[in-house]
C-alpha cells in the first residue's frame, strides 16, 4: 500500500491510496480532481473508487467535476448530502482496493455522516479521519455533542492499533499543539511534537500515529488528570466539552 499526501487548498489534504500489486486506486476527499489526475496518471494507476469522510464542500467539493472526467467510480460515504455518491457504508463494512482492505467506521460528531477509513495492507495500517481527528486535536462539533465526539475518539479510534498511520484532513498541527501546550504545560511529549513543528523545514507534519496522539492530543486525553484538573471537570465527557470550547476561541 503506497499513500501520496496531496495538498490541497489553503491548508486541506487529499491522498491517493494505490496498491502497488494491482495498480488500482481510491482517492481519499478529492476536492481539487485535475491535481489528483494528474498524479494518478504519473502513476500509471486504475482509479477505481472515491472515500469521502464527510459532506462538507473542502472535502467532496471536487465530486462532480472528478465524475465528469471518470465515469463510472464507486463514490463511498455515509451522507446523501455528499454530491454523486452511489454507495453508502455501513458502519464496519469492508471492501477492496486492490488488495488493500478498507473498513469504514462511523465517527460522527463534524457532520451526522462522517466516516474515518481504516485501511490494512499485510502489517501496515493508515487511518484516514477527515475532521475528525486530527494531529493533536479534532474537528468542531457541528452535527454532534461532546459525547458522540468521545464515543468517535475514545471507543473507536483510539482502540486502533498504536502503529497505524494518522492521516488528517487539515494541516492544523502547530496550532493544535499549542493549545495542547496550554492545556498540558507538563507534557513533555508535547512540547517535543511542538518544536519539532516549529522547524521551518517541517512544511507537512502528516502522518502521525495513533501511539504518538495518545500521548499528544488533549481530546483523546480527556480522562487524564492533568486535563480533568484544568478544565475543573471530572467527567471525561465534560471534559471534552470544556476543551472544545476553549479552542473555538484559543488564539
Amino acid at each position: 500500500m503506497r499513500i501520496i499526501t496531496v495538498p490541497a487548498l489553503e491548508d486541506n489534504y487529499s491522498y491517493i491510496i494505490l496498491d502497488e500489486k494491482t495498480s488500482e486506486a481510491a482517492v481519499v476527499d478529492p476536492v481539487e480532481p485535475q491535481k489528483l489526475m494528474h498524479i494518478l496518471q504519473h502513476l500509471g494507476a486504475k482509479l477505481t473508487s472515491v472515500l469521502c469522510t464527510h459532506h462538507h464542500w473542502d472535502h467532496a467539493g471536487g465530486n462532480v467535476e472528478l465524475i465528469a472526467k471518470k465515469p463510472g467510480l464507486a463514490v463511498f460515504g455515509a451522507d446523501a448530502r455528499i454530491p454523486e455518491i452511489n454507495y453508502v457504508v455501513k458502519d464496519k463494512e469492508e471492501f477492496k482496493i486492490g488488495n488493500v482492505t478498507i473498513q469504514a467506521l462511523w465517527t460522527h460528531c463534524h457532520t451526522k455522516g462522517s466516516i474515518s477509513y481504516y485501511a490494512k495492507d499485510g502489517a501496515e495500517r493508515a487511518v484516514f479521519t477527515g475532521d475528525t481527528l486530527f494531529l493533536s486535536g479534532c474537528g468542531r462539533f457541528f452535527e454532534g455533542t461532546a459525547a458522540d465526539m468521545y464515543n468517535s475518539l475514545l471507543h473507536i479510534l483510539a482502540t486502533l492499533p498504536v502503529e497505524t498511520k494518522v492521516y488528517c484532513g487539515h494541516e492544523y498541527t502547530k496550532s493544535n499543539l499549542r493549545f495542547a501546550l496550554h492545556v498540558e504545560p507538563d507534557n513533555a511529549h508535547v512540547a517535543q511534537k511542538l518544536q519539532w513543528c516549529m522547524d521551518e523545514n517541517v512544511k507537512i507534519t502528516i502522518p502521525g500515529t495513533i501511539g504518538e496522539e495518545l500521548l499528544c492530543n488533549p481530546f483523546l486525553r480527556v480522562n487524564e488528570p492533568s486535563l480533568q484538573a484544568f478544565t475543573g471537570k471530572s467527567d471525561p465527557i465534560d471534559v471534552m466539552h470544556v476543551l472544545r470550547e476553549l479552542k473555538n476561541t484559543f488564539q
